[in-house]
């Protein structure tokens, strides 16, 4: 991978963001918001779409240097086709993330870049992966990220639950994204959500005068 200069002063298109995934019963929801950030606050994109397909029912969604998370997915999806060529079947979840964290490890003084990995396969069902900075994977049964989840700890930890139906979990996520969007300046736009069981995977956009308010505006 291009080495960048540690000294440059340039700050790249950032993606200031919220992030999360959560687990349920038959499946896992992936979401982020879609706002792109420049330095501190200066918003570059109000539409960029986080949530990145990887395999069919893999997606992984992105924060920090938006240019750094689309070299190391864009990689991470080749290594992945080839690797169920050669296996002659579909990925498993751990692989796609494995082979994040082999990436992000072996490039960490370069990239400004986490994931969050999440999908599902045949072996194990619905999995979230959580792929640091530095390299480090943990498996969670659901997890957050990014600048506005900073504000949301609270809320997704007396919220969560084990087993959540498929209405339960949609409505955490955007509950949960929508109350990170209200306070951090970064995170915004729209919600995207994607729902990925064993029937394959469903894109979801919720616009911004869709999600719930929590506080007058």
């Amino acid at each position: 991978m291009e080495r960048h200069n540690s000294y440059s002063q340039v700050k790249g298109v950032s993606t200031g963001t919220t992030i999360l995934a959560v687990k349920f019963n038959g499946g896992v929801i992936i979401g982020s918001d879609s706002r792109a950030s420049m330095g501190e606050s200066y918003v570059s994109s109000k539409t960029i779409n986080k949530l990145i397909q990887v395999h069919d029912k893999i997606f992984c969604c992105i924060a920090g240097s938006l240019a750094d998370a689309q070299a190391v997915t864009k990689m991470a999806k080749f290594q992945l086709s080839f690797h169920s060529i050669q296996m002659e079947s579909p990925p498993l979840v751990k692989a796609a993330a494995s082979i994040m964290r082999e990436l992000c490890y072996n490039n960490k003084e370069e990239l400004q870049a986490g994931f969050i990995t999440a999908g599902w396969d045949r072996k194990k069902g619905p999995q979230i992966y959580v792929v640091s900075l530095g390299g480090m994977l943990l498996s969670q049964p659901f997890t957050i990220g990014g600048s506005g989840s900073t504000y949301i700890y609270g809320y997704v930890d007396a919220k969560f639950k084990p087993d959540m139906s498929l209405e339960e979990a949609t409505q955490f996520s955007t509950n949960a994204l929508a109350l990170a969007m209200g306070r951090d300046n970064v995170s915004g736009g729209v919600v995207h959500l994607v729902v990925i069981t064993e029937a394959g995977a469903k894109h979801i956009v919720v616009p911004g005068d869709k999600l719930p308010k929590f506080h007058d505006e």
